[in-house]
C-alpha cells in the first residue's frame, strides 16, 4: 500500500515538472528575440534549446538527476528570465504595490 502511494506522488511530481517545462518552453517561444536583449538575458535560442531538451529528458529519460537539473533551469527561467522580459516588453503591472483599485493609497492623510 505504502509503495503504491509513493509511486503516485512520483507519478504527480513527475507530472508537475513536466507541466512546468512545457509551459516555460511556450513562453520562451512566445518572447520577441530582442527582448531577450533589452533585459541583458541568454539568447532566446539558448532558452528555447535549454527548455527544449528539458521537456525531453523529463518524457524519456527516466533519470532522476537530468529531471532535477531541468527543473532547476526552468525555475531560473520562471523566477529571473520571465520577469525581466514582461518588464522590457511593457507587460505586468503599473504603479506601485500600495496602489489601491482607484488609486496610490497615502496612508489616510
Amino acid at each position: 500500500m505504502l509503495l503504491t502511494a509513493f509511486g503516485g506522488l512520483m507519478w504527480l511530481i513527475y507530472t508537475a515538472m513536466l507541466v512546468l517545462a512545457v509551459v516555460a518552453l511556450v513562453m520562451a517561444a512566445l518572447a520577441r528575440e530582442d527582448a531577450y536583449r533589452a533585459a541583458d538575458k541568454q539568447n532566446k535560442m539558448f532558452w528555447m534549446i535549454i527548455l527544449g531538451v528539458t521537456v525531453a529528458v523529463n518524457l524519456f529519460v527516466p533519470f532522476l538527476f537530468l529531471q532535477i537539473a531541468g527543473l532547476i533551469a526552468t525555475i531560473v527561467f520562471f523566477v529571473d528570465v520571465r520577469p525581466a522580459l514582461r518588464q522590457v516588453s511593457g507587460g505586468g503591472r503599473k504603479g506601485s504595490s500600495s496602489d489601491g483599485p482607484y488609486g496610490p493609497y497615502n496612508g489616510g492623510r
